[in-house]
């Protein structure tokens, strides 16, 4: 993936009709699964020459949709585009971002990544203090947050991720008790000489041979949350399935996917509690950001290159302190 399946191109700024608003666009948010809405050739909700789709924050320019107005600061689902027309319909129907909240937190922590982490660990894990937890892919956006909340909760905390940046981070700013780096380092040997007794909960980014790895480990009830699959994304072949998945069965274990938006009624509720333990300094908000829309392309390929440290984010413009509209 690189710019060469992007073209940039200019028009005239829309106008809203009934039903719509005018957003202009502030903050980008990039996320593996983008990479499956390009593959997916003649998808009606991204075709083949169309603006490319993601979540964002935006200001609200002019509206002529009820329950927003010109101002209004919101998080979405929109274009990689300076403006944009919308419904408030999407992956996520558009909401308002409370005003004591940043842009890119809203974006990051405290958008989705930060749900998909909160309600993995908390609702699907359903964590007990003392327990071996295990992420993949853990200096991404969900993996850094989803750990560091399973330290919250008592685990002891393992991340495995690539390279030594990364490494150094997960152990330092976030407290991680100790991180694998796959890149230099055998995965399997690691997690045998760091969970000698097993690991109670692994939380998958990532799939493929790692997951393998994880479900020989299980111990009893122990539990896999699915939350993604980077390795899988890529491929033009689809890998076999695990071969350790029988061990399922063997220890009692628990398989079970996330899907962040399935929890949209309790965003509210999540946000409070991450916000408190961001002001109290027990969760560090990781962010790597890009300026400006033409670098959008490089800031999702840095996915994929395993470059990011942290929510992989690109700001657009600040929000207007004059009326708009």
């Amino acid at each position: 993936m690189n710019d060469a399946n992007f073209r940039w191109a200019t028009s005239t700024v829309p106008v809203p009709t009934d039903g719509q608003m005018l957003l202009r666009n502030l903050w980008l948010s990039f996320d593996p699964t983008q990479y499956l809405l390009m593959r997916s050739i003649g998808d009606p909700d991204l075709p083949v020459g169309s603006v490319m789709r993601g979540l964002a924050v935006s200001q609200v320019v002019d509206s002529r949709l009820a329950g927003f107005r010109a101002g209004d600061i919101v998080h979405g689902f929109s274009g990689w585009e300076d403006y944009s027309l919308s419904d408030g319909k999407g992956f996520l129907d558009t909401a308002q971002v409370p005003p004591s909240v940043p842009p890119n937190l809203a974006l990051g922590t405290l958008g989705v990544t930060g749900m998909a982490a909160y309600f993995g660990v908390v609702e699907v894990a359903r964590p007990r203090a003392g327990e071996t937890f295990v992420v993949s892919g853990a200096a991404g956006g969900v993996g850094s947050i989803a750990g560091q909340i399973a330290k919250i909760h008592g685990l002891r905390v393992i991340g495995i991720t690539g390279g030594k940046a990364k490494v150094d981070w997960l152990v330092g700013e976030g407290r991680f008790d100790a991180a694998i780096d796959h890149r230099i380092e055998d995965v399997g040997a690691r997690l045998t000489a760091l969970c000698p007794d097993g690991i109670d909960i692994f939380f998958d980014n990532v799939g493929g041979p790692v997951l393998d790895e994880a479900l020989g480990r299980l111990r009893t009830e122990g539990r896999v949350i699915v939350c993604g699959g980077t390795s899988r994304y890529v491929a033009k072949d689809l890998p076999p399935g695990p071969a350790n998945y029988l061990n399922l069965c063997m220890v009692r274990g628990r398989m079970e996917g996330i899907l962040a938006r399935d929890y949209a009624a309790r965003f509210p509720e999540a946000a409070k509690a991450m916000l408190a333990w961001i002001h109290s300094g027990q969760l560090r908000s990781k962010e790597d950001v890009a300026i400006g829309l033409e670098n959008a392309p490089g800031a999702l390929a840095r996915l994929f290159r395993g470059e990011n440290i942290g929510k992989q984010l690109l700001k657009i413009a600040d929000p207007s302190t004059t009326p708009v509209g």
